[in-house]
């Protein structure tokens, strides 16, 4: 791979350092230097309106969603140009994580399975900020099992009829829309039985239920669906097809969220420098050393992995599961590093104040949310189930249920005497 711009990468990167240094909101740098992965100095009510603003601002001058056609409001860029805007956009992109759901994940599969009509309707005020989309896939009952789902649709007439429950639906309580994941036919296999939808998330039986964090944040939520019409003409794909239109959403998520993710390691390399550890700093200390040597290299395997992964969408490829490699090293780096961050400190580690903790309580914060990273999107199980199968070619996992109707699978397998 030949990492410099060409001729024509450079003068599009030339023309988007110059917007954004012409019209950032240089007035927030300073509380988005402060962000952490759950606090912010701006209030809730502040950042969407920073967000929304920025999010405008760009789509107005033709720098939204840039590798979405231009007829759905994007800019018909290639993926290395997308790649070359986020660079330089740098720490101004804090302010689109309110739409990273859409952008990121819902986007592509409306492109990819919604009616032409849809598609216009849609993906125009998404890529503005102007209408926020979540996905509701995960459910209580189904742990790591995403066709495990028991969310019914039933269909009556034109309209499907909804009934059940969805869990740690990111940003669901500030959401317009939702991709929704649905069983249709519980007398065939799991796989086949699902069948996807999109929902106005204002709809009369639609209920969300915040989640309190550990962290104190509320991000996630419970969403209930009770007796919820939805036309036929918000299907996303065949009846039946629901795994296909999931897939198409997974991809792209484990892409969105595997390329950008933070690693901890530059704040690991901050702290050490500057904590004392005895009569030297920690980075001066053998054992301190080996670890950041450790991290250093992890991430720049991610860099690299990254990088091909840019390449080959360049090349026209989908997203594929090789994508799934970012997120689950960077899950456990993040939980390895926080951990270690706050041995360091000693009993200053069980400091959570901000304005009293080192480095403003980063670690700590990091810490609570690490967890998180390592169940949503997957979890380091079906991760490495996916890495191992579809990258590495290993043989599947038995799976017992794989060809029995869903209504045949025991909810509780007996317990051996």
């Amino acid at each position: 791979m030949n990492f410099k711009d060409s001729a024509q990468q450079s003068a599009f990167r030339t023309e988007a350092r110059a917007w954004i240094q012409a019209n950032a909101p240089t007035h927030l740098l300073p509380a988005l230097e402060r962000m952490d992965f759950t606090r912010s100095v701006l209030k809730s009510g502040q950042m969407m309106q920073a967000s929304k603003a920025w999010q405008r601002k760009k789509s107005e001058a033709g720098w939204a969603c840039l590798h979405w056609p231009k007829e759905y409001g994007g800019r018909s860029a290639t993926p290395i140009e997308r790649i070359i805007w986020e660079q330089e956009e740098g720490i101004y992109g804090e302010l689109s994580g309110l739409f990273v759901m859409g952008h990121g994940m819902c986007g592509p599969t409306l492109l990819a399975h919604a009616s032409e009509e849809h598609k216009r309707r849609f993906l125009p005020p998404m890529a503005a900020g102007e209408e926020i989309w979540c996905q509701l896939f995960s459910e209580p009952s189904g742990g790591s099992d995403l066709a495990g789902l028991r969310t019914r649709a039933e269909r009556r007439g034109e309209n499907w009829v909804i009934n059940g429950q969805k869990i740690w639906t990111s940003g669901a309580h500030l959401s317009d829309y939702g991709v929704l994941l649905t069983r249709t036919d519980p007398s065939v296999p799991k796989h086949k039985g699902l069948t996807m939808f999109f929902v106005d998330m204002r709809s009369s039986g639609v209920e969300v239920r915040p989640i309190r964090q550990a962290s104190g944040a509320a991000d996630f939520n419970e969403v209930y669906f009770t007796d919820v019409y939805v036309p036929d003409h918000q299907r996303l794909g065949a009846v039946g097809g629901g795994w296909t239109a999931a897939l198409t959403t997974l991809m792209n998520e484990r892409l969105a969220v595997g390329t950008v993710m933070p690693t901890g390691v530059p704040e690991i390399l901050e702290l050490c420098r500057d904590f004392p550890i005895g009569d030297e700093r920690a980075i001066d200390n053998p054992l301190v050393r080996s670890k950041l040597a450790g991290w250093l290299v992890k991430q720049s395997g991610l860099k690299y992995t990254a990088l091909r992964a840019i390449s080959a969408l360049a090349n026209g490829r989908e997203p594929g599961p090789e994508n799934s490699i970012g997120k689950l090293v960077v899950g456990q780096m993040l939980q390895e590093i926080a951990a270690f961050a706050l041995d360091l400190q000693g009993s200053a580690g069980v400091l959570a104040d901000p304005r009293i903790a080192a480095h403003h309580a980063y670690f700590q914060a990091m810490l609570l949310r690490s967890p998180g990273v390592r169940i949503e999107g997957g979890t380091d199980e079906i991760l490495r189930n996916i890495i191992g199968e579809r990258v590495l070619g290993l043989p599947g996992d038995i799976r017992v249920d794989k060809s029995t109707p869903f209504n045949q699978i025991p909810l509780n397998a007996p317990r051996p005497r």
